[in-house]
Formats: structure tokens, C-alpha cells, sequence
């Protein structure tokens, strides 16, 4: 999306929205869904959405789905996070928020940690059958530093556009890297150790008890309860409803180049779906690469679908039933665009013969590369 300018060249004015051609959030609009719904979740959890994930401690049980509930004006989707199993009486050490992680490479125009530090200003509509408070966090896991800003919902099943200002920060350099830097939050449930003391409404050492003072929504009480959030953007300045730049909507292909950053999901179309070729190193193992779309974040974790069972060698010919569930080799660390594959079976394989990775005889196998921050 280009950059929208105002002024005229008459008066020589050029002032741009914004100082980056990509928006820092990676799929705000929750217009990608590569795992797909999410049931059953009482931990931390990465949600439907790419890049969005839920962080539960002994707070009840959650799904996250890719809702088509949007507040129109361009949005399609957005994610909502339902309560399965209710707990109306959470323990000192529960919480329940939802959070976005940044690498520090992508928040250099922030200048935090210099005297020229920037203030920042996150925008998002939300949308909840219940009304009430809860609190936006900014947590810089570089330095341990964070701040924070309560936040109502004033009406029950209406979407709002919600405008959070945080101050700059002299203080605690982000390191300019792939690792992971200032955490977006919104903490919708939480114990006392989390509201035992006093909100930071200017940057200061993270102290676990200050971080969610002032929560009040209580998501976690009742199974009727729900959040939904879309079009999420953070810009560098302060800006309210009317001044804040329009969302950077981005087309498919970018956003989802964007999102395979840090997850691959490849997903079985049609039965005995081949995943790759390669050839049998021994007569139990058959290995072969994988070429990823982009360069991932770092060398991926391999994630699988079910049992072993469910994928398979095969010759053109035969099918030699693996006998674990693939793993990973020695993808390039440097420019993780590849990774190694393994595929064993009990037996049966002729060293050095090609073959293939491929699912079962099902349409549900898969192979997720995580790079999650």
C-alpha cells in the first residue's frame, strides 16, 4: 500500500501517515488463518489467527476462531476467543490475555531507549457481550520494561474502535534483531497477582502485580462470554479516532508471505497427498527437503498431524507405512528457507531409491514449520 500524502506543492508540504510502507502488526485484519479453528485450549496457545496468541493460567477453557463478525468498512474477518469452560473464580496467579509478539528489527522507528524516543498508538476494534474494563499492555520483554492503559467496553455486542496512546521510552534499547521485543496485550481476566498494584501509566520495570490493574471484564466467568477483535495497527505518534492514519490494509499474497515468516502450514488436498521426494538413506528411513515459501524467522520446529500411521513411503508403486512421525534435519539456520526431512518405517525401504513423503488415505494430514516468537 503506498503512503498517503497531504499538502500541495505549492505550499511544499508533504506529510506522510506513516513512517514505514509496511504496518508493524503482521495480519491485524486476522485475514489469515493457517491452523485453523482451536478447541479446547487451557494454556497458552496460538489462536486461529496467524500471529495472535491467547495466554491462559488456570482461567477455564477457551476456542479461537476465525469469525466472519467484522465491523465492516473493508474488514472480512475478525478472531474470536470464546469461553468453553467457565471459572467465575479465578485463583491470585490466573490470567487470560491475548498478545502479539514483534521482533525488534521491525520496531526501530520507535527509538526507544534513545532521547529521541518516539510515543506510539495502538488502534483496534473490539467487540463483547459484556461490558467493562479491561487493560492494553505494551511489555518490552527485550529490557523487562512495560506500561499500560485501562480500556472500556461501553457497549455489550457492538463493535468499537478502541485508541490506545502510550508514552515514548528513554530508557532500554531494543535490540535491532529477530528476536522477540515489545509484546502487545490485552488482559481480559486476571487474579491478584496480576491487580494487587498500581497500573504503570509511563514506562517502568515490569512488576507482575501492576500489570493488569484495573481489569475488570472478567471473561473467564461464564460460557456465554466472548471477545472479538480485528483491524489491530500500531503506529509511531500520538494520534485519537479522527487523526489516526486508516488501517494498511495489504493484499493476500503480502500478508500471507508475512505470516509464513513465522509458520508454514502444509496441509493435505487430496488422499496419499506427496509432501516431498527424496530418497531412503537406510532401508528404515527415507529423507528428503522441504523448500519453504520464505525465509522463516529461524530454523522452524516441525509440528504433525496425528499418529505416524497416517504417512507413508512411497515408490510409485507401494506404500511403506512410517513407523514414527516425520522430523526435521539440518535446515540452513542462516536463511532458513529449507529444512531436511525424515521419514522412518520399520523396514522394507532399498537404500539410495527415490521416494516419496506422502500422507495416508485421508485428507486430514499436515506439516506445520513454527518459527513463533
Amino acid at each position: 500500500m503506498a503512503l498517503t500524502l497531504h499538502g500541495t506543492v505549492s505550499d511544499n508540504t508533504v506529510v506522510l501517515d506513516r513512517p514505514r510502507v509496511q504496518p508493524i502488526v503482521v495480519n491485524g485484519d486476522m485475514a489469515v488463518a493457517q491452523r485453523g479453528d482451536q478447541t479446547g485450549k487451557t494454556a497458552e496457545s496460538m489462536t486461529a489467527c496467524d500471529r495472535f496468541r491467547f495466554n491462559i493460567i488456570s482461567l477455564g477453557t477457551y476456542s479461537f476462531t476465525q469469525s466472519t463478525d467484522n465491523p465492516g468498512i473493508g474488514f472480512g474477518n475478525s478472531l474470536k476467543i470464546d469461553v468453553t469452560t467457565a471459572n467465575a473464580s479465578p485463583g491470585a496467579t490466573a490470567n487470560a490475555y491475548l498478545s502479539m509478539q514483534t521482533e525488534g528489527r521491525n520496531l526501530q522507528g520507535l527509538l526507544k531507549g534513545t532521547s529521541a524516543a518516539k510515543t506510539s498508538t495502538i488502534s483496534y476494534w473490539i467487540k463483547s457481550n459484556k461490558t467493562g474494563n479491561y487493560v492494553a499492555e505494551l511489555w518490552d520483554r527485550t529490557n523487562d520494561r512495560h506500561v499500560g492503559k485501562v480500556v472500556t467496553i461501553s457497549s455489550a455486542n457492538t463493535w468499537e474502535k478502541h485508541i490506545c496512546n502510550f508514552p515514548a521510552d528513554t530508557s532500554g534499547a531494543l535490540a535491532n534483531t529477530n528476536a522477540r521485543s515489545v509484546m502487545i496485550s490485552w488482559a481480559f481476566d486476571a487474579g491478584s497477582n496480576f491487580t494487587s498494584g498500581t497500573l504503570p501509566t509511563s514506562w517502568q520495570a515490569r512488576v507482575d502485580a501492576n500489570r493488569f490493574v484495573g481489569t475488570n471484564l472478567g471473561l473467564g466467568d461464564n460460557t456465554a462470554n466472548e471477545v472479538l477483535i480485528t483491524g489491530v495497527q500500531w503506529e509511531v505518534g500520538t494520534f485519537d479516532a479522527n487523526s489516526i492514519p486508516a488501517f494498511q490494509f495489504e493484499d493476500g499474497g503480502a500478508s500471507l508471505a508475512r505470516c509464513q515468516r513465522y509458520c508454514v502450514l502444509y496441509k493435505a488436498s487430496t488422499t496419499y497427498t506427496r509432501y516431498t521426494h527424496g530418497i531412503a538413506n537406510s532401508t528404515t528411513q527415507g529423507e528428503g527437503v522441504i523448500h519453504l515459501p520464505v525465509s522463516m524467522r529461524a530454523a522452524p520446529t516441525l509440528t504433525t498431524s496425528g499418529t505416524a500411521n497416517e504417512f507413508a513411503c512411497g515408490n510409485g508403486a507401494s506404500l511403506t507405512v512410517c513407523n514414527s512421525i516425520p522430523i526435521v534435519g539440518n535446515g540452513s539456520t542462516v536463511n532458513p528457507c529449507f529444512q531436511d526431512i525424515f521419514f522412518p518405517v520399520a523396514s522394507g525401504l532399498t537404500q539410495s531409491n527415490a521416494y516419496a513423503l506422502q500422507g495416508g488415505n485421508n485428507t486430514n494430514t499436515f506439516l506445520r514449520f513454527e518459527s513463533e516468537i
